[in-house]
């Protein structure tokens, strides 16, 4: 009996520390502001917000790559003589990336949807769709018979896995941005935010664009709101958010409130497919946390797979080639029936064992383009987070009455490359972009102009206008590279290269590096070091693409513990 008291006793003791921990009267402050103890997403109003948010999910086609820090350079050859690629640390966020190439049947999605959004009939809508348009043409050669691929390459069902080429970089930055879109789209539709089907019935006045929905969700579809809020879950979510009496209104009908996703909802994804920076891409490829040993490297590695060399030391795959690349003059492929790397031209996505990453082909096949403008050095000294260099800071355009401006049909605006080819800059149903001002930098320490592509752009060796007291002129550059001048006329563009003798380089602010070994290249260019560029108009028969997506939230994609 005195032993059931004594029990007792201490669990009300026990009820009262508790009590007394959780704020003195017994409250209960787990779905309470900890700023103001308010209750979050209290039924009768206040504050809402996604208290049960996990993780970030990998969007379609992506792996996780986890941050971390390398050394970035150490080219272990450099018999180019280039000195662009000296070994620099750097440090880079957690993100995500594409397990193979951007593919034909990829890009051929993309090509079907702008076909049958923008007619290419209607001459408003005709360069969206041509613009975008691989050159199938790069395929051909003065002494080359390789009408095949230029024929079938992109189009035809046997190379549907194989990697797109004949893509610009610009060309590659705008399936991102239509890619981005359409996951997003599917995403609101499938969790019952949107009408069933909407995704199927737009039209070049009806489209969706992410950020448009974000900041001005009923401008989405064209403002059709039976098909922007005609979902179940949107339904739901009105219903919830309706109050029930209106005290300035008795009986009258109330307006919901916060019946749209918001980014605060972590229902769709904020970040977007994008082109890697040149940091992401490398630190990728080498996937050094296969010779990782606690908190070291086991040494370096020379290519994304470990070891020195290009040929597979497996007892059932001795002397077969790791990747596709050409193995010497007249040797793409070796000897019929005894093929060293199975291939001549390209290969079909994941034909070669993965890096530890579990990316394909980021050694050979293609080379890929990467976000970063180029320039001989990388500026460690000023920057050893995130390197990247092609910041262009915009804001959004905004109307007389404080809205964000949409594009229109009418708003859409076409740029006339140096290559004479047209290319859409915007689509309807995204807000208008413009470059920050002076008011929006004032007293920033981190930036201060809206376009840093040039910024720290090098020193008096690279300078050939280089003035050390005086302010150069507006016509100076820093680089020499031609100027080839484009023009409408009457027949047509009018195209006049740029003929004089005494320029001295390619480089300047439109040249995009391009990383990796493909089909067409010998073993040196296979290193993940190695840097190349190319005018961002440009396209080859030997450059790919695939794409990124930065990671939000932690570091890692579990809990770790702190071993010795």
């Amino acid at each position: 009996m005195n032993r059931n008291l004594v029990l007792k006793s201490l669990s009300f003791s026990l009820i009262a520390m508790l009590l007394t921990s959780c704020g003195g009267k017994g409250r209960d402050y787990k779905n309470s502001s900890r700023a103001t103890g308010w209750s979050i997403n209290d039924r009768d109003g206040g504050f809402q917000a996604n208290t049960d948010y996990k993780e970030q999910e990998a969007a379609p086609g992506l792996v996780f790559i986890e941050g971390g820090t390398f050394t970035m350079g150490q080219v272990q050859d450099d018999v180019m003589h280039d000195w662009n690629n000296t070994p620099n640390q750097q440090h880079v966020q957690s993100f995500y990336m594409d397990e193979t190439e951007v593919t034909n049947l990829m890009y051929l999605e993309y090509l079907d949807y702008l076909k049958k959004v923008f007619p290419p009939e209607e001459a408003n809508y005709r360069n969206i769709y041509y613009g975008a348009l691989p050159d199938t043409l790069v395929w051909r050669n003065r002494l080359g018979f390789n009408e095949t691929m230029t024929e079938n390459y992109l189009r035809h069902p046997a190379y549907a896995r194989y990697p797109v080429v004949g893509v610009s970089w610009i060309q590659a930055v705008e399936f991102g941005n239509w890619r981005t879109n359409r996951y997003n789209e599917f995403v609101l539709e499938e969790e019952g935010y949107t009408q069933k089907g909407a995704k199927y019935n737009v039209d070049a006045e009806s489209t969706f664009d992410t950020y448009t929905y974000l900041q001005s969700p009923s401008l989405t579809y064209g403002g059709q709101d039976d098909v922007i809020r005609g979902g179940r879950a949107s339904a739901q979510r009105e219903k919830a958010n309706t109050p029930k009496s209106n005290p300035n209104n008795p009986g009258g009908s109330v307006e919901a409130k916060d019946i749209y996703v918001q980014m605060k909802d972590g229902i769709i994804s904020t970040t977007k497919y994008r082109l890697p920076t040149e940091a992401e891409w490398e630190y990728a490829a080498l996937g050094l946390v296969g010779i990782r040993e606690y908190n070291a490297y086991r040494g370096r590695k020379k290519y994304p797979w470990d070891g020195a060399y290009t040929r597979s030391g497996n007892r059932k795959t001795r002397g077969d080639q790791l990747a596709n690349f050409k193995q010497g003059d007249g040797d793409y492929g070796g000897i019929a029936g005894w093929s060293d790397d199975n291939a001549d031209i390209t290969a079909e996505i994941k034909s070669y064992e993965p890096n530890d990453y579990g990316l394909y082909d980021m050694a050979g096949n293609v080379s890929e383009w990467v976000a970063d403008v180029y320039r001989p050095i990388v500026d460690d000294e000023y920057n050893d987070f995130n390197y990247y260099r092609g910041n262009v800071y915009t804001k959004n355009a905004i109307n007389e009455d404080g809205t964000v401006k949409v594009l229109t049909t009418a708003d859409i605006v076409f740029d006339t490359l140096d290559n004479g080819k047209i290319v859409a800059r915007n689509l309807p149903g995204e807000i208008l972009q413009v470059p920050v001002t002076e008011d929006d930098t004032y007293l920033r320490t981190q930036f201060s102009d809206s376009d840093n592509r040039n910024f720290r752009d090098g020193d008096k060796q690279s300078s050939r206008y280089y003035q050390s007291f005086s302010d150069a002129s507006a016509n100076d550059r820093m680089y020499d590279s031609p100027i080839n001048k484009i023009s409408a006329g009457e027949n047509g563009m009018n195209k006049e290269y740029d003929k004089a003798n005494n320029r001295t380089t390619l480089i300047d602010d439109e040249v995009r590096v391009y990383k990796g070994g493909s089909w067409r290249d010998r073993e040196y260019w296979l290193d993940p070091a190695q840097r190349r560029y190319l005018p961002q108009s440009m396209a080859t028969d030997d450059i790919g693409f695939r794409n990124a997506m930065s990671r939000v939230g932690s570091k890692a994609t579990k809990n770790k513990t702190p071993r010795n």
